[in-house]
C-alpha cells in the first residue's frame, strides 16, 4: 500500500498523524508541504479525493487569507486552489492519501478509515 502524508512537522496534529501511522507500520511518503507544495492540479486530485471544496480546506484564521484577497466569496474553485498553491500556509494539515481515497488527521485517528 502506498501512503503520502503532506506533513507540517511544526504541528502537532500533523506529528500525531505521522506517528499514528508508523505504529500501524505504514511506511509513508513524507512531504513536507510547505517545502514542496502540491501544484493545482495535484491539489485539486486530492480535494476531489477529500469530497472537499478549495475553501473547505483553507485555514481561514491565517493572516495570509485576507491579506491575499482570498476571503472574497466571488472567487471561484480554481482561484482558490491557485492561492493555495501559492500560500501553501493556507491548506489544511495534515493530509494522508491512501488506497485511492484520503483523510485529514484532525483527530490523526481519522486517517484510519482509510488505510
Amino acid at each position: 500500500m502506498r501512503v503520502k502524508i503532506y506533513h507540517n512537522p511544526r504541528c502537532g496534529k500533523s506529528r500525531q498523524t505521522l506517528q499514528l501511522l508508523q505504529a500501524q507500520g505504514v511506511e509513508a511518503e513524507v512531504i513536507e508541504y510547505l517545502k514542496t507544495p502540491p501544484g493545482a492540479e495535484e491539489l485539486d486530485d486530492i480535494l476531489q479525493k477529500l469530497g472537499m471544496e478549495p475553501r473547505d480546506l483553507m485555514r481561514k484564521k491565517e493572516a495570509v487569507y485576507k491579506t491575499s484577497g482570498l476571503d472574497d466569496k466571488a472567487l471561484g474553485r480554481q482561484a482558490l486552489i491557485n492561492g493555495m498553491v501559492n500560500n501553501p500556509v493556507l491548506i489544511e494539515r495534515p493530509i494522508v492519501i491512501a488506497n485511492g481515497k484520503a483523510a485529514i488527521g484532525r483527530p490523526p485517528e481519522a486517517i484510519l478509515t482509510i488505510l
